[in-house]
């Protein structure tokens, strides 16, 4: 899964995000989400989020599903 659907992402669940800063190169990162920053039902970027450790990006792809 993507993590273009809000409904497909969860707090809990581990995904890779694109941080801000990364964007340009296009670099993951791992993580756990704590918060859904995006409150519409679907993005085209992927959702917002935030990571346990506090980092913000957006879902490029959903790892596991608790």
């Amino acid at each position: 899964m993507d993590g273009k659907k809000r409904s497909e992402v969860k707090p809990g669940i581990e995904v890779n995000v694109i941080l801000k800063q990364d964007q340009r190169s296009g670099k993951k990162t791992r993580g756990v989400v704590k918060d859904l920053l995006t409150n519409s039902a679907t993005h085209p970027h992927g959702i917002k989020v935030r990571l346990e450790d506090g980092q913000v990006g957006r879902v490029c792809e959903i790892l596991s599903n608790k």
